[in-house]
């Protein structure tokens, strides 16, 4: 008796969470997400179809075949995934699990998906991230992004050049929202400016330059006393 798992019909897709890094094209007109291990070589769109990433011919998910997009149930989960080291510079997904999907204790491994929102972590500098620009690593024809404040972001220049949030979820379309996870965004202080001296300060200013004008006149005349127990 060949033993099979019960099958679901939710009446609502299932929603989950995971990690995964943010891509830009080549030519910068399209953005998408890679994953942060074995989907690291297949970047997709926030509306996707999954495929096996050791080319074979099955449709994914595949039950002897460990293909298809993955995801947890708790976001907790996930956000735990972004303290490891290298998945610093990922994003947090949410994510809608479409099509077939195979269920597990903390997650679904399935067909296709729909990117609902993307958290950003903040920069490296510690301020909320402003924009995402080239991290200095990437596949054929797609640069790998990190979060960067917007003081970062201007420092550079060139084909490193940053990306806003809202231009990266433009070029992604299909509705994605991105935000920055990392709070407000805290905007650099500005150097303050001298402004014009007000009467007060004048003032104050010609009150000083009086008392040390009379320790100075007080000093020259002590110098020219005559000593009086110097002989002639």
């Amino acid at each position: 008796m060949k033993l099979r798992l019960p099958e679901e019909r939710p009446t609502e897709p299932p929603t989950g969470y995971k990690i995964a890094r943010p891509v830009l094209s080549y030519d910068g007109t399209r953005a998408g997400f890679t994953g942060v291990s074995l989907g690291a070589a297949l970047p997709y769109a926030v509306l996707d179809e999954a495929r096996c990433v050791y080319g074979r011919r099955h449709r994914a998910p595949h039950r002897r075949c460990d293909c298809g997009f993955h995801c947890v149930h708790d976001r907790e989960r996930a956000e735990a995934m972004l303290c490891a080291a290298e998945h610093r510079s990922a994003v947090l997904l949410d994510v809608t699990v479409l099509g077939v999907y195979l269920r597990f204790e903390h997650g679904f491994r399935y067909a296709r998906q729909r990117v609902r929102t993307a958290a950003v972590g903040p920069c490296r500098c510690g301020a909320a991230a402003a924009a995402l620009a080239d991290s200095g690593r990437g596949r054929a024809g797609w640069r790998v992004l990190e979060a960067v404040c917007g003081a970062c972001a201007r420092a550079r220049p060139g084909p490193g050049a940053a990306v806003s949030l809202a231009a990266f979820a433009r070029l992604a379309g299909e509705g994605l929202r991105v935000r920055a996870g990392g709070g407000p965004a805290v905007p650099s202080p500005a150097p303050e400016l001298p402004g014009p001296a007000g009467l007060p300060e004048l003032v104050a200013e010609a009150a000083l330059l009086q008392a040390r004008l009379d320790l100075l006149q007080s000093r020259l005349a002590r110098l020219g006393r005559p000593d009086p127990g110097a002989q002639g």
